[in-house]
């Protein structure tokens, strides 16, 4: 009996050192392209402040805001990774702070690529009429409503949250890893988030689609610039992949809780780690590589700032 029980006890050993060194393994892959981003990122949002061409354009005062939400979405959720990572159980007003900033952000970059794909859909539609419609004010006045309407939807998620009895609780820990999904303490708060999540995201399609069918239309046409509808079809593609990934990255808890039904924890957190990689850090990328690399205006001076101010001949070299 007692070698029975050493080498069981030898088997769980192994597993937790294994699993030790898996979640290594992971943070290790998963942060370093994390942080490369982090910095692209950065990079990308310091261009679009540093000369005036960016600051008074009102596409790329659209692209600043988008930016600016996915990368503060990216931070928030490579810190709750690692606090996931580390097996840290954080207070529930101090988790609620950190999903509540992460919704804000994941709110606004949705509504943002609307407004964008909007003004796409202007800029071909209604080349004579784009100047007048698309105003930096009309442009500022966009962006404060997508605040506005993300700051509500957080502001009623914290309503639903105050209701739930925390007095009765033994303690503020948490008793899971901070997420999402641990806030969720009352059948009524996830129904809220699912019907929110779900009219955001049609409301978003629709609008997209539209705006598709418009510029698609228009390129039929004898009048209109061929290569800037091309292009702008492409754009909205883009932003179609780019709502769709954001789609998934609300859908990814229930998929999640579906598959843990029927397969091993450790089979679950290295599709939690897949999920992670490819529908959290890719999504808040692929702006600034879809500007950064196609928008000519842009791509000069971004070379410029990530090869740290150097020769723009840096960016050949390797």
């Amino acid at each position: 009996m007692s070698y029975a029980n050493q080498s069981q006890t030898l088997n769980i050993t192994g597993q937790q050192y294994q699993g030790l060194l898996e979640r290594v393994l992971f943070s290790t892959l998963i942060g370093m392209p994390c942080c490369v981003f982090l910095f692209i990122n950065g990079t990308m949002l310091f261009t679009l402040r540093s000369k005036p061409v960016f600051r008074e354009t009102s596409r790329y005062i659209l692209l600043y805001n988008l930016l600016f939400a996915d990368t503060v979405q990216l931070a928030l959720s490579q810190l709750l990774y690692i606090f996931a990572s580390c097996r840290i159980m954080l207070t529930y007003p101090v988790c609620g702070v950190l999903v509540m900033f992460t919704k804000l952000s994941n709110d606004i970059s949705p509504l943002t690529l609307v407004l964008m794909s909007l003004e796409r859909y202007v800029a071909v539609c209604y080349p004579l009429r784009h100047a007048t419609i698309i105003t930096i004010r009309n442009t500022g006045v966009a962006i404060i409503v997508v605040w506005a309407i993300s700051l509500l939807n957080v502001f009623t998620r914290v309503l639903l949250l105050l209701n739930y009895p925390f007095e009765d609780l033994e303690s503020l820990q948490t008793t899971d890893v901070c997420s999402s999904t641990t806030m969720l303490l009352e059948p009524i708060t996830n129904n809220y988030d699912k019907a929110y999540t779900y009219f955001l995201f049609v409301s978003a399609t629709v609008a997209i689609i539209s705006s598709y069918t418009g510029v698609m239309v228009a390129a039929r046409s004898a009048s209109t610039d061929k290569a800037s509808a091309h292009k702008a079809r492409n754009t909205l593609l883009l932003h179609l992949v780019q709502l769709g990934l954001s789609l998934l990255s609300t859908m990814h808890n229930s998929i999640i809780q579906s598959l843990s039904t029927v397969l091993q924890r450790l089979v679950i957190v290295r599709i939690k780690n897949v999920f992670y990689v490819f529908i959290y850090i890719l999504p808040r990328c692929l702006s600034s590589l879809i500007y950064g690399l196609r928008d000519q205006t842009i791509r000069p001076v971004l070379l410029y700032h990530l090869c740290c101010r150097m020769s723009l001949s840096c960016s050949t070299k390797g």
